[in-house]
């Protein structure tokens, strides 16, 4: 019997016409900085971001810990919603990778709100040394244990106010950011623009196997090429990969919407049998969560 697997976007494989596309892929050295669709799959992610320039890497889970290395020292906080994928999934790598604490941020649906997040911005000087530096703060757009929640373009700006208000940059967790843009409204451009950095995975909704891409000013990317190599991350012909990733813009990216709605049609559907509770509020995206009743 054959059955569609939906527990996760991660699962997806990459159709026939993706793998012909990979599999003719131009390549080089890249970590000599040669492969032709790995430089055009960066290019192509900064220019839709409008930032200076991009990093492929091999996973989300990098871009994040990368970006983390870059905009913190030993002993600086960052501050994320306390259900965050940072938090929950990454394997406590802000601490072991990069020597920062956390201060969690209570958020609704995963969404967290400017006050909430200020209230959590500490100073060293503030506590006569007694507190870390908070350094950073790190957005995730959609929500991964929200349920798929997306952030208003007002919530995005009024945190990054705050957080330059208090010498903090800002990191964006978008592995499913193009979802938010679909579901929001909004462009690509304008939802981060004032973000220092973007992660973007591309093995998610956009359907490709491997990888992401961390987009920022040269000057952090500049740092960001160090710090994948020294976590391990740099790759050689890698150009096969990142054809999967230029496949998935021209042919999967305006799809996402697709995604959306039949989750939302799902949804609606699972809330007429018995013993299954959702929200459809919550069903912003391409994900649903649901509770069931005992037998």
């Amino acid at each position: 019997m054959n059955r569609v697997d939906l527990r996760s976007d991660t699962v997806t494989q990459p159709s026939k016409a993706m793998r012909s596309f990979m599999a003719s892929a131009a390549v080089g050295d890249d970590v000599l900085g040669e492969d032709r669709s790995v430089i055009k799959l960066q290019e192509r992610m900064a220019s839709l971001l409008d930032k200076e320039a991009g990093l492929f890497v091999p996973s989300g889970t990098m871009s994040n810990a990368i970006a983390i290395r870059c905009h913190t020292q030993p002993g600086d906080e960052i501050i994320t919603e306390q259900n965050s994928h940072i938090y929950v999934y990454e394997g406590g790598g802000y601490a072991a990778l990069s020597g920062c604490s956390i201060a969690l941020v209570p958020g609704e649906s995963g969404i967290m709100n400017a006050q909430s997040v200020e209230s959590k911005i500490r100073k060293a000087i503030d506590g006569k040394g007694h507190y870390p530096n908070g350094r950073l703060v790190c957005l995730e757009n959609t929500s991964n244990r929200g349920g798929g929640t997306c952030y208003k373009q007002d919530e995005i700006e009024d945190i990054t106010a705050v957080a330059r208000k208090h010498l903090c940059a800002v990191h964006m967790d978008g592995a499913r950011l193009f979802n938010a843009v679909h579901a929001m409204g909004v462009e690509p451009a304008r939802m981060v623009q004032d973000c220092d950095t973007v992660s973007i995975c591309i093995s998610k909704g956009l359907g490709a196997p491997v990888g992401g891409v961390l987009v920022g000013s040269q000057k952090i990317i500049d740092q960001a090429h160090r710090w994948r190599k020294m976590l391990g991350g740099g790759m050689r012909q890698a150009g096969i990969l990142a054809a999967a990733g230029l496949f998935a813009l021209d042919h999967n990216y305006d799809r996402l919407i697709e995604d959306h709605a039949r989750a939302y049609t799902l949804a609606q559907r699972l809330t007429d049998l018995e013993g299954f509770h959702l929200d459809l509020d919550s069903v912003q995206t391409n994900m649903l969560y649901l509770k069931t009743e005992s037998p």
